[in-house]
């Protein structure tokens, strides 16, 4: 047991260890920024979480949060990290050495997840490893300050009349001094109580005191430890700060306008939208989704900072002619402009998790034909720069469709939660198995040898998007005029084309909607109708019928394995 530790309160002990948490959190996060800000132990470990987390949980958090998923996970392991270091200052109390142990444990933890990580580097256990060494000499350091201090020499005693030196004429025993001519026993200074015989000082006051055996009094003295707490977090806070502004080193900020600079016109050009593509209905999403409001799902907790001068794809494994192209190569292809609707598995009937633009890129079947495909390759294994893969089914992306190596995205270079320098986009197929950002590997395989992230996690392994419609206006709970009201949406059926689209009111008829033009069958058609409601309250019910002739089903699942089905419908209040 720490001689001096129990002395300690429950809540500065506590005190002590949160801020020394936050001291190993704010250095590692330092060391991540001058070495690498994957490394830093919460994204690390949040990363670690992300894929191990079940399915059923992931679909429930993007639900949820949408996409702030992420952030409140970080915020969950901040808070998580901050308990824990709560818990091990309460253990200190009894040995700091406990303590410190907890803490090496922590930095054990995050360099696992450091190293671990695909796209880790030799440095990586740096951030975690350091980070726990300034937590443990910071929790060594607060508990000095906050451990109760004896006082080093005893209060002076009334001195007894014998012993060593006796009592003499000229020191009476009494205690007292005697009257003198000089000094008389009456007056100002009375002969006795002046100066008691105890010996033992008043203690100072505001501080307090704890009587131990012996009679020394011990004092905990709060200023000290409340001193380095300020310190520490201080510590803590600059460490942070400067850890995510040396972390903007990966900022593409520049490179993104370097390109822009450098982006060649399409060599095939999209054709003009049509002048009906857009209805310009209030409320409803527009026909080209602007890239600040498109939507993200990804595995990231940090968006990957890709330097297009040193990016490379590679192209390999079932294939004659292994191919490794740069960026710069990849200008210098024929680009085409291509309007694709992009759609994420985890979209819930009427969800946000579906967007549409214009895309600049090369196409992928061409850099395939030139590899050599070899017979009974079916499947394409993409890596992303953070690790994360994708499969995607040849035959797909060889149909003649526009599977491109997209580098620009409505007219702009990509941006980097989308992807920059490079991303695929194959139009028909869930984000998961085609939509894979930050792309810098392929490989042609085979779906019975390789499984892609979420193939292993239970998803389907193919997923072509299934025809869907969705409600924008008017919206789930609004109180709208009674009589003639515009309802209006969006349907998709990404490379087979919405053929109709039919409402209904109340569960009672099926009406047509008036459909918007479109520039082919790869993205997502407007469609409204006008409606008589009468007073009160109505549930209004869409589906949608593909080129193909089918008819979304009115069964409702959810979106694993392969998206989710059911007709999307909202309850409304008319007067």
């Amino acid at each position: 047991m720490n001689a001096n530790g129990a002395r300690v309160p429950a809540w500065a002990a506590g005190l002590a260890g949160v801020t020394a948490g936050a001291v190993a959190l704010g250095v590692a996060e330092l060391v991540a920024g001058l070495t690498t800000a994957g490394a830093s132990p919460v994204v690390a470990v949040g990363g670690a979480m992300v894929d191990r987390t079940p399915a059923a949980v992931k679909e429930w958090a993007i639900r949820t949060f949408g996409e702030n998923d992420k952030t409140i996970l970080v915020i969950g392991i901040v808070v998580v990290a901050a308990l824990i270091a709560a818990g091990l200052g309460l253990v200190a109390r009894w040995r700091v050495g406990y303590g410190m142990a907890g803490l090496a444990v922590f930095g054990v933890v995050g360099i696992i997840a450091a190293v671990s990580r695909p796209d880790s580097g030799p440095l990586d256990f740096l951030p975690s490893m350091i980070g726990a060494a300034a937590g443990a000499w910071a929790l060594v350091l607060l508990f000095r300050r906050a451990e109760p201090s004896s006082r080093a020499e005893p209060h002076p005693r009334a001195e007894p009349s014998t012993g060593a030196e006796p009592s003499t004429g000229a020191e009476p025993s009494t205690g007292a001094e005697p009257s003198t001519g000089a000094e008389p026993s009456t007056g100002a200074e009375p002969s006795t109580g002046a100066e008691p015989s105890t010996g033992a000082e008043p203690h100072p006051r505001g501080e307090p005191t704890i009587r131990r055996a012996g009679a020394d009094l011990h004092t905990f003295d709060r200023r000290k430890l409340l001193t380095g707490v300020a310190v520490g977090a201080g510590v803590a806070g600059a460490g942070a700060v400067t850890g995510r502004l040396l972390g903007r080193r990966g900022d593409v900020t520049m490179a993104r306008r370097d390109v822009a600079r450098m982006l060649p016109r399409p060599t095939i050009a999209a054709k003009p939208l049509p002048a009906g593509a857009d209805l310009h209905i209030r409320g409803l999403s527009p026909f080209v989704t602007p890239n600040y409001e498109f939507y993200r799902v990804d595995t990231a907790l940090v968006v990957p900072g890709v330097d297009p001068r040193s990016w490379t794809l590679k192209i390999h494994g079932m294939v004659d002619r292994p191919v490794e192209l740069t960026f710069a190569d990849l200008l210098r292809r024929p680009l085409v402009e291509a309007d694709v609707t992009l759609t994420c598995v985890s979209n819930d009937v009427g969800g946000p998790y579906v967007g549409n633009a214009r895309w600049l890129g090369a196409r992928l079947a061409d850099v395939l034909r030139e590899a050599g495909i070899r017979r009974g390759a079916d499947m394409l294994l993409s890596v992303s720069r953070d690790g994360w893969t994708s499969g995607t089914p040849v035959d797909v992306v060889m149909d003649g469709r526009e599977a491109l190596l997209a580098v620009a995205m409505n007219g702009e270079v990509l941006p980097a939660a989308h992807g920059f320098p490079v991303r695929q986009v194959v139009p028909g197929l869930y984000g998961y198995v085609s939509a894979t950002k930050w792309v810098t590997e392929i490989k042609v395989t085979r779906f019975d040898e390789d499984t892609a992230y979420w193939t292993t996690r239970g998803w389907s392994a193919r997923a072509p998007i299934k025809t869907e419609s969705r409600i924008d206006v008017p919206r789930e709970g609004d109180r709208v005029p009674a009589g003639r009201t515009i309802v209006a949406g969006v349907a998709w059926a990404q490379h087979r084309g919405v053929d109709a689209v039919e409402v209904q009111v109340d569960g009672g008829e099926w009406r047509r909607a008036r459909l918007a033009e479109v520039p082919g069958p790869d993205t997502w058609r407007q469609w409204s109708i006008d409606w008589d409601l009468a007073p009160g309250g109505h549930t209004i019910a869409v589906r949608a019928t593909d080129a193909a002739g089918y008819t979304q089903t009115p069964n409702v699942a959810p979106p694993a394995p392969d998206g989710a089905t059911g007709y999307h419908s909202i309850m409304v209040r008319a007067g």
